[in-house]
């Protein structure tokens, strides 16, 4: 409606309501029309322009959802595209390299209890990704890894003793790798790396270790206490033949002249030489006179 001002006289009750219309700006309502359309013009631009764009940034894949074709067969990559308001919605997935952690109880063949803790890299295969979107959905990972990889640790694990666990590690670990890799890649994943973290028993499994190893370490003492009696034996055998041969010298040598006897008593001389020269009380001097204080000269 135009705007208008309505003026009312009561000059008497016969006469009606007197009305003023003033004159209309159109020159300025006009420029103020054309400004309102531009911005909406630009505005509804912009928000198609946004609609229309979408990033995928490294390290990403975008599947294509088509609400007339339904999952596209082909992955978008990296850059910024172009899509269908309304008609296209993209889910982006990560094809980088993750970790998860997997762990279980379970149960060795002798009935032990044991707490495993698996650690596992993986990332999808990417030209399979619009299968795994159909199949799975963009949380793929949560629905399939701990399902397999508590499947994998029982079966795998109940095939071994829990003491063969601890000796046979690397050949368990291996089981569980290329086991779980074959399951994972039914389901479109890959494995880059499978490994165990954590590997600990029940209480009762952990006191009958300790008390093995106690028992162990006690027979290895005995056997070392068996073995270095009969080394000193051994050795008081040795000492004793060493000593009849040494006495069966002497008394040959006894028979045979007294230089044995001289010698003996040259090691004599020298010991009680060697055992006064430690003795700060014995001061030696030279014989023949030939002392500094000697002084008649």
């Amino acid at each position: 409606p135009v705007p208008s001002i309505r003026l009312r006289f009561l000059r008497s009750s016969a006469h009606p309501t007197v009305q003023y219309r003033m004159a209309e700006p159109q020159p300025i309502l006009g420029l103020a029309k054309g400004l309102v359309k531009l911005a909406a013009g630009v505005a509804t631009t912009v928000g198609v322009l946004q609609a229309s764009l979408f990033t995928v940034d490294g390290g990403q894949r975008v599947v294509m959802f088509d609400r007339f074709r339904g999952v596209l067969d082909n992955t978008v990559g990296e850059g910024t595209h172009f899509r269908i308001p309304w008609v296209q919605t993209p889910h982006i997935y990560s094809v980088r390299t993750r970790p998860k952690s997997i762990s279980t109880f379970t149960g060795t063949r002798d009935l032990q209890t044991v707490n495993l803790t698996l650690r596992v890299l993986y990332k999808p295969r990417v030209e399979l990704l619009p299968q795994i979107h159909q199949r799975l959905g963009v949380d793929y990972d949560e629905r399939v890894l701990p399902s397999i990889g508590n499947e994998v640790l029982k079966s795998v694990v109940a095939q071994y003793n829990a003491d063969q666990l601890l000796t046979m590690r690397e050949k368990v670990s291996r089981a569980i790798r290329d086991t779980l890799t074959r399951r994972a890649s039914e389901f479109n994943i890959i494995l880059d790396d499978v490994s165990i973290t954590h590997l600990t028993f029940g209480r009762e499994f952990s006191e009958a270790i300790e008390r093995k190893q106690v028992a162990y370490q006690e027979a290895e003492r005995s056997k070392f206490l068996v073995m270095r009696a009969e080394h000193e034996k051994k050795a008081a055998v040795i000492r004793a033949e060493g000593e009849s041969e040494a006495a069966k010298l002497i008394s040959d040598a006894l028979q045979s002249g007294e230089g044995l006897i001289i010698l003996r008593r040259i090691e004599a001389a020298r010991d009680i030489a060697e055992s006064l020269s430690q003795s700060q009380n014995v001061t030696y001097l030279p014989g023949g006179g030939n002392v500094l204080m000697n002084l008649q000269r």
